[in-house]
């Protein structure tokens, strides 16, 4: 065995143990928690950011998030997304910013107006500084590193290795799971959402996890795999991970993940010469294989509910009448706000009273897009149109990027039933912004850069 393949199996068989540590004796999590966010931080300043630590640092934040938050081994709650910040700002300090990514300064400013909204409008006895900073800390983290990644150059390897560092906390969630819930028909009872299989925390931001770590695993299946070892390997932790996911009863982040292995199978596909499209047939017809042998198992484990679930139906297969577990009704109740106040909005977390006082639902959004128009109004719109067309744009650039509409894709449809809940989908998007660069080694790129 190889050295590198050593070392790859060393890191997985860690993040094993914590998982499985931090489940036998529960304050291990804590001691986990705090020493992400001491060593990275340091890391990243002994490195000074040579080959973009802070990428590696802040991914490894975001793939830790939702693990941590389920074993309460956060420092604090939305430390995550403040993590990203700090870690992208120590590296801009280093390696400074790109002076083109001028839409992300624009996003920023257009976020300021309902900020200073809302502290005049949010009720008396609202605790004004958490109510914003829960609000808008995803959109400001992901402005943050935009403009750390705007246009920055990095080569394919360093892409993997920051996906790598991403997916590594997220096999120490999975194998928490594996052992908070052994026997799955005792807790499965019905179709909805089940806490139980997620750690006994929230299933969408749990699914939403394991589906971007199905995607890191799958495509290091297609692309790191150099032998038949490493195959086997990212195989198995990619489909335990599936397989995890699917006893979530979540949907939106399994499909979500699902969507982007298939997004990156056509992208290979199209790209590849003949011999290319060869090796990529077998590839696919083994993921496809992969993919049901997992669904196969699940619906066993399940009795055929995980069936009915995707099918939308209850335990006794009767259609249900919502589709999205009533967040439709969110969703219509912030266009209304909007209608009502189209310039700037209702004014930050203001939505949620709004919401209570005209329709009695005290829930919080789910869809960042209609929390935008409630909140932002106008200008909400304007930045949700600079995040979706500037990373296109730049795919015009550089076609050649092949996780850019992936990770758009993760993006726009995580906020779509997640909101910004996580740093996932800030940071994630952030990625398409990179200009990935095939067979350049990182000691060129560094060169090129030219910030």
């Amino acid at each position: 065995m190889k050295k590198e393949d050593q070392t790859y199996l060393y890191l997985i068989l860690i993040h094993v143990f914590i998982g499985f540590l931090a489940y036998v004796i529960p304050f291990t999590s804590k001691i986990y928690g705090y020493s992400i966010y001491i060593f990275l931080f340091f890391y990243i300043i002994k490195k000074q950011n040579r080959n973009h630590e802070a990428l590696i640092a802040a991914a490894y934040v975001v793939g830790s998030e939702v693990f941590l938050r389920m074993t309460h081994g956060n420092p604090l709650y939305e430390i995550s997304k403040y993590g990203v910040i700090l870690f992208l700002l120590t590296g801009m300090y280093y390696s400074g910013f790109s002076k083109g990514a001028v839409p992300y300064w624009v996003f920023l400013l257009l976020l300021v107006p309902s900020v200073i909204i809302s502290t005049f409008v949010l009720d008396f006895d609202t605790d004004i500084r958490k109510t914003i900073a829960f609000n808008i800390s995803g959109p400001v983290c992901l402005g943050i590193a935009s403009l750390y990644t705007f246009r920055r150059k990095i080569s394919f390897e360093q892409m993997n290795n920051i996906l790598l560092s991403m997916g590594l906390p997220i096999i120490t969630c999975t194998i928490y799971l594996i052992f908070y819930t052994e026997d799955i028909r005792e807790v499965i009872t019905g179709t909805g959402s089940n806490s139980e299989t997620s750690g006994g925390y929230g299933p969408n931001q749990v699914a939403t996890a394991l589906g971007l770590g199905m995607f890191i695993f799958f495509s290091r299946v297609i692309l790191e795999s150099r032998n038949k070892f490493l195959v086997v390997i990212n195989l198995i932790i990619a489909l335990n991970i599936t397989y995890r996911g699917m006893l979530t009863f979540s949907r939106g982040g399994m499909i979500t993940g699902f969507l982007m292995i298939v997004l990156l199978l056509f992208f290979l596909y199209f790209k590849s010469n003949y011999r290319g499209k060869v090796k990529l047939n077998y590839i696919i017809v083994l993921v496809v294989l992969a993919m049901m042998a997992t669904w196969g198992y699940t619906s066993f484990q399940t009795g055929g509910l995980i069936d009915k679930r995707y099918a939308n139906q209850d335990a006794a297969g009767r259609v249900k009448k919502s589709k999205f577990t009533g967040r439709e009704e969110i969703a219509q109740s912030e266009i209304d706000m909007f209608l009502k106040n189209p310039i700037f909005g209702v004014g930050v977390g203001k939505g949620t009273e709004v919401r209570l006082v005209e329709t009695g639902i005290s829930a919080l959004s789910h869809d960042e897009i209609t929390r935008m128009l409630a909140e932002h109004g106008t200008l909400g719109i304007i930045a949700l149109l600079i995040l979706f067309f500037t990373p296109l744009v730049l795919y015009l650039e550089n076609k050649f990027n092949m996780f850019l509409l992936c990770f758009v894709v993760f993006w726009l449809l995580t906020i779509n039933h997640a909101a910004m809940r996580t740093a996932a989908p800030a940071f994630v998007y952030s990625l398409s912004l990179l200009n990935v660069q095939l067979g350049s080694g990182s000691k060129k790129v560094k060169k090129e850069e030219g910030f």
